[in-house]
């Protein structure tokens, strides 16, 4: 799987997952404790977000690591 692929695939499942849970991305960011633009920026594909960003965002949503690759 390629960084592209990777982007894409965590963009899609970053924004399905919020939608789901009728959440803003300023209420993702603050519960992951990180700055609602790089919620932004991982759903427009522009970030390389580190594994401390993703794990952070996992926690958000209760899911684990693995589920926001899938």
């Amino acid at each position: 799987m390629n960084n592209e692929n990777t982007k894409r695939i965590l963009a899609d499942n970053v924004r399905l997952l919020r939608t789901k849970k009728r959440f803003s991305q300023e209420a993702v960011a603050e519960l992951a404790g990180i700055g609602q633009n790089q919620i932004s920026e991982i759903e427009n594909e522009h970030a390389n977000p580190n594994l401390e960003t993703i794990i952070r965002i996992a926690n958000a949503f209760e899911v684990k690591v693995s589920d926001l690759f899938i």
